[in-house]
């Protein structure tokens, strides 16, 4: 169950980066489940990771990679290919020295096949929490990986990377910089355990555009706080959480600093990107029927209008009462009213189910009927929004609703 069409997109290649899927049967039978991505010469690689301080030992690792290579950079060390190792099943979380050992072993393995340094491999997991790698069957796989790498493979490396996802979640672009197609492309999983700073999620988006590795990280921290940190399912940070940006540089444009040329309207592609994959994680939201915008407005800073956004998209009685279609202004005032801000005054408040005003003054508005109010929430889309009278910030988060389906994907999960 998902929100909105099934299509996957026509994903653009990117010169200097290649995708490799398997079936290595890591926890379940006839499904893909290892990817290996390789990563050109020269290229610069940045990401962004969960918060959760449980955070898995790839991410460790991948971490440690990513800093060591650039120190190295930094010295005037020669840059050579670089691989990233994706595998799901188990999330190799909660695992201890063991569980880095044994993602270390897959970096290991793939760096020994692909003829680098350890640390020029990223390793990658997502699935069940506490359970460790079978290493010896991902090892045993990765030769498959190696033998299917394409600049087109990222679909079957979309498939690759989900877990309780419905479906391949993808988008690419093009445009024009200073006389030169560009290109950006990336995949996303995700669909429970969802929350901002990240989510239980994957990205891996590139690009064709060289860019300095200072900006890169910029860039990356910004079109995460702008997409990924923006959905949320149902409150939960995961421990596995990871977000890539690969640049390149094959198309012969380079941007090192925010007033080069050009810049800007990359950026706003390369954050475009990022949204639709965010917003393609909500959508396929474990059990999801609903796909809803919560925007807060007239607030007086950003981190305030998240906190009212995030309290309301949050709480299990508002993301019921979406699930059955049910206008329950209540639960929407209540959210607001425990949402961690001071100085609320509620006579200020006034909440829409898109264009249809709900409550105003504290209370029911005196124009609302409640046959409004079900025909907004039977549509599959609609927006909550509330203006508090305080400002003139505006945010935006994006979450779903909790089906029957939610409980007994979650129940199941270990089975």
């Amino acid at each position: 169950m998902a929100v909105g069409p099934n299509t996957f997109p026509m994903m653009m290649p990117i010169s200097g980066f290649k995708l490799g899927t398997t079936s290595a049967e890591i926890k379940y039978k006839d499904r893909r489940d290892l990817v290996v991505m390789e990563v050109v010469e020269g290229a610069t690689v940045a990401g962004v990771f969960t918060l959760n301080r449980f955070c898995a030992a790839p991410v460790q690792i991948c971490q440690k990679h990513l800093s060591m290579v650039s120190g190295q950079r930094a010295a005037g060390a020669v840059s050579t290919r670089r691989y990233l190792v994706t595998n799901t099943g188990y999330a190799n979380a909660g695992t201890g020295p063991d569980g880095y050992k044994n993602s270390l072993a897959v970096c290991e393995h793939m760096a020994a096949i692909a003829n680098v340094d350890v640390e020029n491999v990223l390793p990658y997991s997502t699935g069940v929490i506490g359970e460790r790698l079978p290493i010896e069957t991902i090892n045993g796989a990765v030769d498959r990986c190696m033998e299917s790498l394409s600049e087109q493979g990222w679909e079957d490396a979309a498939h690759g990377i989900m877990t309780t996802d419905t479906r391949p979640k993808g988008s690419s672009c093009k445009l024009s910089v200073d006389g030169k197609d560009v290109c950006i492309t990336g995949i996303s999983k995700g669909s429970g355990m969802i929350m901002p700073n990240m989510a239980t999620m994957l990205a891996y988006v590139a690009t064709d555009v060289g860019l300095s590795q200072a900006l890169a990280e910029v860039l990356l921290k910004e079109a995460a706080d702008q997409s990924f940190n923006q959905a949320t399912v149902d409150g939960d940070t995961s421990t596995n959480d990871s977000c890539m940006l690969i640049a390149t540089e094959a198309s012969g444009v380079r941007f090192d600093a925010e007033s080069d040329e050009g810049y800007q309207q990359f950026k706003e592609a390369f954050i475009a990107v990022c949204v639709e994959l965010a917003q393609a994680i909500i959508r396929d939201g474990e059990g999801a029927t609903k796909f809803v915008t919560v925007r807060v407005e007239e607030a007086n800073s950003r981190d305030e209008a998240r906190a009212v956004a995030y309290t309301v998209a949050h709480s299990p009685l508002v993301k019921t009462a979406l699930f059955a279609a049910d206008p329950n202004w209540g639960r929407i005032l209540a959210a607001i009213g425990r949402a961690p801000m001071e100085g609320l005054d509620v006579d200020a408040v006034s909440v829409y189910l898109d264009d249809v005003l709900l409550a105003e003054k504290g209370s029911v508005a005196r124009s609302y009927l409640e046959e409004d109010g079900s025909r907004v929430m039977a549509q599959e889309e609609f927006s909550i929004v509330i203006k508090l009278g305080r400002g003139a910030v505006v945010a935006d988060v994006w979450t779903c609703d909790f089906s029957y389906d939610y409980v007994k994907i979650n129940a199941d999960y270990r089975s």
